[in-house]
């Protein structure tokens, strides 16, 4: 590096980026290993292995997350398959819905299921009327089930892209040497596809081990991994935070782990996607059409349940926990926008200017990486990733750990919250900037530059507005997942301060589910409306960066 690049300023932008990334990416996680290797007391790793209930909440865990990947890949594959290869009725809504449980929040998916299977639930009602007895949602099945449903969309998502990239006259070469349709099939583009579903349920696994709203709702008194985090750090608080440091780091390993049996099975892969003709779909006509749409058509309405089950809730007259389904009310709404409106101002303030400050982060320093490299951007580029490998129970005890009290005391404040919307989403516009700027010629930003226009303006005049559609769609996605979060910031946020998702997680425990629908009703329309305006008056299709 010479002496100009030192008085360049992109060289000193690069430097702020990198200490504010380690300022609140790498501090808060190495405050999580030092205080469970050396916090008060004996160190959390052999507190870990003496308690049964940890360990069992680790493998239950692993064997959590190991199921729900297996239904995941079993269900999102072959729905994949049948809307990539085939035509019949109905399929443009069955390709399209499963995207819509991407922005149902995982807490309202939660409390819908029991609002339908719980013990009080309406189907429980229903059939215990006629003398069935359904099994309790609570525990393994409630988990498997809720998970399953919403999971699923990631394999579909991953899955139908690879066989739609398939070169079919692949396929066609091996009938023609005298291989069946359907071995064929297995022996060309199942070996072609499996990375993208490998990838896809390694996405799976690793969410599910993160998932903190249905874990919590669900498990009652099965321990897992997130749930004893979360209690550990609501008994310790924030005067000894070993074993809830302690529980996080295993959380992180384990991603970690996932993340590197990725990256080596990618890395192994002899078979690469051939772009070229892609099957024509068949039609299908008849039984077997109707069996096909019927199946597809299933999961999909069963995926989209808590959507019509929160609406229902939203307007159903309650007395304290129970519903008076049939009864409608505007109650319920009244206290979301007149009694106790504090949840819905806060999550729009704090979800909008961290939303505001991801995106032009994330826009600055992908610029950097790409366009203006040096010594220390490769640095940048790996910090700015971890946060995909955290899970929000984790991101959250780190910033406990690192910003209670001390020279930079954040606890207790919004900006604490502001903060860990701004970590845990800040790789969406990284991953979209650096995706475009990839696709901007060099030579546009230096005719700028010799035409007399200094870097940084020549930066906003001509390279940013090539950014922006991009940049807008990371910014939609972004709030979509902002506002819904609620891992890290019921462990960050002080009274005063709750936030939709927390709000309504409070609400779930107190079983007011019809006040915790009206919230999750507004919550789903905070979210979807910024999507239908970018893609009706923008054409922004929020879900192809995913």
């Amino acid at each position: 590096m010479n002496a100009a690049s030192f008085r360049s300023p992109w060289f000193w932008m690069t430097l702020a980026a990198l200490g504010l990334l380690a300022l609140f990416v790498l501090y808060p996680l190495v405050n999580i290993l030092s205080a469970s290797l050396f916090g008060e007391g004996p160190s959390g790793w052999s507190r870990l292995v003496s308690t049964p209930k940890y360990i069992e909440a680790i493998l239950n865990t692993l064997i959590l997350a190991s199921a729900v990947t297996v239904i995941c890949t079993i269900i999102g594959v072959p729905l994949a398959y049948v809307t990539a290869r085939y035509s019949f009725r109905g399929k443009a809504l069955i390709a399209l819905l499963p995207l819509i449980t991407l922005v149902i929040p995982e807490v309202i998916a939660a409390q819908t299921w029991l609002m339908m299977l719980g013990n009080n639930g309406l189907i429980t009602k229903a059939m215990r009327e006629i003398g069935i007895r359904l099994p309790s949602f609570y525990g393994w099945f409630g988990l498997i089930t809720s998970m399953s449903f919403i999971y699923y969309t990631y394999v579909y998502i991953g899955t139908v892209a690879a066989i739609g990239k398939f070169d079919v006259q692949l396929e066609e070469a091996a009938q023609s040497l005298g291989t069946p349709p359907a071995l064929a099939r297995i022996k060309v583009m199942l070996p072609v596809i499996l990375p993208a579903i490998l990838a896809s349920a390694l996405l799976v696994f690793t969410m599910t081990v993160g998932n903190f709203a249905i874990s919590m709702i669900l498990s009652h008194r099965l321990p897992l991994l997130s749930v004893v985090t979360y209690q550990a750090a609501v008994a310790e608080g924030t005067s000894s935070i070993t074993m809830q440091s302690t529980l996080a780091s295993v959380s992180v390993l384990i991603v970690m782990a996932v993340l590197f049996v990725n990256r080596w099975i990618v890395s192994r892969g002899r078979y690469e996607i051939v772009q070229g003709r892609g099957a024509r779909p068949v039609p299908l006509k008849g039984l077997r059409g109707a069996l096909v749409a019927g199946s597809a058509g299933l999961v999909v309405a069963i995926s989209l349940l808590p959507l019509l089950t929160i609406t229902l809730g939203a307007f159903t007259t309650a007395r304290g926990p129970v519903m008076q389904w049939g009864e409608w009310t505007l109650d319920n709404l009244a206290r979301v926008f007149v009694t106790a409106p504090e949840p819905l101002v806060n999550s729009l303030t704090y979800a909008g200017i961290a939303t505001f400050i991801s995106i032009a982060f994330s826009a600055i320093v992908s610029y950097l990486v790409v366009k203006k490299p040096n010594l220390v951007t490769p640095a940048v580029d790996y910090i700015s990733a971890i946060p995909l490998a955290l899970s929000g129970t984790v991101l959250g005890v780190g910033l406990l750990a690192a910003f209670n009290g001390g020279w930079l005391p954040l606890t207790g404040t919004p900006i604490i919250i502001v903060l860990a919307y701004v970590i845990r989403r800040m790789p969406f516009g990284m991953r979209n900037g650096q995706a475009v700027l990839h696709n901007i010629p060099n030579s546009i930003e230096e005719a700028s530059i010799s035409l007399g226009v200094a870097p940084v303006r020549s930066f906003l005049r001509v390279v940013l507005p090539v950014m922006l559609p991009a940049v807008a769609s990371a910014a939609i996605l972004t709030w979509t997942t902002t506002v819904s979060e609620l891992s890290a910031s019921i462990l960050v946020y002080s009274g005063g301060r709750e936030t939709l998702p927390i709000q309504i997680f409070r609400l779930i425990d107190s079983g007011l589910m019809a006040y915790a629908s009206a919230y999750g009703l507004v919550l789903v329309a905070v979210i979807l409306i910024p999507v239908v305006l970018a893609n009706r008056l923008f054409g922004i299709d929020v879900f192809s960066s995913k």
